[in-house]
């Protein structure tokens, strides 16, 4: 087949096309946000193009959008049958699967449009190129400028690669989500921060999946807190049940009784077994899965199944530009993940880190918060420390698994309150800090943080602090908490 056979139909979207136009029908903010993105000649259909100068005309003159006004509209200016009359217009408006996603639709009528005229470009090259006597300096002048006319285009367009997600420094600060409640956890200690992926790490066998199975429960709506901290409620889940999902199946099990099955037909939807291809091949799907199952949560469980390779930094990036894609259209990601195996005799194995965390260090770099999972595999006792933290940091914190019904608690004899009401006598920083760690001398950690927990404490309304003598070593050390009246009466 000939390059120049102009029977071949251009590239061109017909769907896309009603989808935009039907999408601006829903609302004038819509065709607002698409505006940018095209030109009437976008349209590959002249029936689409004059309904979308329609859709403007209006727009500019501050009316409604409806498919009535628009036909209306239209038929006022004689346009109405051409377009496929009413009915025709009516049909748009029931065409976009999501109103909210008319950018995404503008987005490919936008690039059909762009690769038609690149085909009539490099048609119009090649008529050139065969007339006798053609002249290669003219045509490569010709090729540039239509070829800087487009990068013109694109460069204007507001949907173009370089300007779609570009937004001021005012909307930047005050609607990109730094003042969000959290999903899991307090402002001033968050577990898992909204817009920004949370991470828990640890060997097989220490209560990962139990952990994050109880954080999925509560977003949808099983409970309201994880470990004695608020969870934000979902819309709908969606689990990606890569790693042994049998196993994954029988864990969630524990918690479930036939009363659960409404809400978990309705907002529990698990992916199992491989996915159709690995996060670094394919970027969008992370964000493709979410839309198509109309989830706002991602679980991966676990990472490893998802990547091609952890320890290759190239597919780390490219792992994190899926994560980062899913986030960025409004999905909340939560990843499980494993830790490196133990190197005995070393230093660097015995407390938890950053540096435990198994495969290229761009995988923890661009996660929100890093919570890891420390003990023995079955052991009901195990410690959460948080090594990423989006604001203060949790814990550490004891742990008692209850592998029989599937829950998880705080150590009650660990509770920083719970010593302070077994303290008469009250208790210094240092006290709380060889209390919690069963050190003699405590490192200063481990001081910081009991300094952080009993201040927190007293600002809650659960202790009070009476300051020591001044002239001691140790400063604010000397300084003891006692339970407040309060809580004790509470608790009596």
């Amino acid at each position: 087949m000939s390059p120049t056979d102009m029977t071949v139909q251009p590239p061109h979207d017909a769907v896309a096309e009603q989808a935009v136009l039907g999408s601006c029908m829903h609302g004038p903010d819509v065709i607002d946000e698409v505006r940018p993105m095209l030109d009437a000649a976008d349209f590959y259909r002249p029936q689409h193009e004059t309904i979308w100068r329609a859709l403007l005309a209006l727009r500019g003159e501050d009316k409604p959008t409806d498919p009535i006004t628009v036909s209306d509209f239209l038929t006022r200016q004689g346009d109405i049958t051409r377009v496929g009359g009413v009915a025709y217009v009516h049909q748009l408006y029931g065409a976009p699967p999501s109103a909210s996603h008319a950018a995404y639709y503008a987005d490919i009528v936008r690039r059909t449009a762009a690769l038609r005229r690149l085909r009539e470009h490099g048609i119009r090259t090649v008529q050139r190129a065969q007339e006798p006597g053609a002249d290669p300096d003219e045509i490569r002048s010709e090729i540039e400028t239509d070829l800087g006319a487009e990068r013109e285009r694109a460069l204007a367009s507001g949907g173009g690669r370089l300007s779609r997600y570009l937004v001021d420094g005012w909307r930047f600060v005050t609607e990109t989500g730094a003042d969000k409640e959290p999903l899991w956890g307090t402002r001033e200690k968050t577990a898992w921060a909204s817009g920004e992926s949370l991470m828990i790490v640890g060997a097989p066998g220490v209560g990962k999946t139990t952990l994050a199975h109880q954080v999925i429960l509560a977003r949808i709506g099983f409970q309201g807190t994880v470990l004695d901290m608020p969870v934000a409620p979902s819309k709908r889940v969606l689990y990606l049940a890569m790693d042994r999902p049998q196993q994954i199946a029988k864990a969630m099990a524990r918690r479930i009784g036939p009363h659960d099955e409404a809400i978990l037909r309705d907002r529990l939807v698990v992916w199992q077994g491989p996915l159709p291809a690995s996060l670094d091949r394919e970027p969008d799907l992370l964000m493709d899965l979410a839309a198509a199952h109309q989830a706002d949560t991602i679980v991966i469980d676990s990472l490893k199944d998802a990547v091609s390779t952890l320890v290759d930094d190239a597919l780390a990036v490219a792992f994190n530009n899926a994560r980062q894609r899913a986030i960025r259209n409004g999905v909340e990601v939560m990843e499980l993940h494993h830790q490196r195996k133990s190197q005995e005799g070393t230093a660097k194995d015995t407390r938890p880190s950053l540096d435990r965390v198994y495969g290229s260090t761009w995988i923890t770099s661009g996660a929100g918060s890093v919570l890891f999972v420390s003990g023995e595999a079955g052991d009901p006792a195990v410690t959460l420390h948080h090594l990423k933290t989006p604001t203060g940091e949790i814990g550490p914190l004891q742990l008692i698994h209850d592998h029989v019904h599937g829950t998880t608690t705080l150590d009650p004899a660990l509770d920083p309150i719970t010593i302070l009401r077994a303290a008469p006598g009250g208790l210094s920083v240092r006290d709380l800090a060889t209390a919690q760690t069963g050190e003699g001398n405590p490192g200063r950690a481990a001081v910081e943080k009991a300094r952080r927990a009993l201040d927190s404490l007293v600002k809650a309304g659960l202790a009070t602090k009476a300051d020591g003598l001044a002239g001691g070593s140790g400063g604010g050390q000397q300084a003891r908490y006692y339970a407040s009246a309060r809580h004790i009466a509470a608790v009596c």
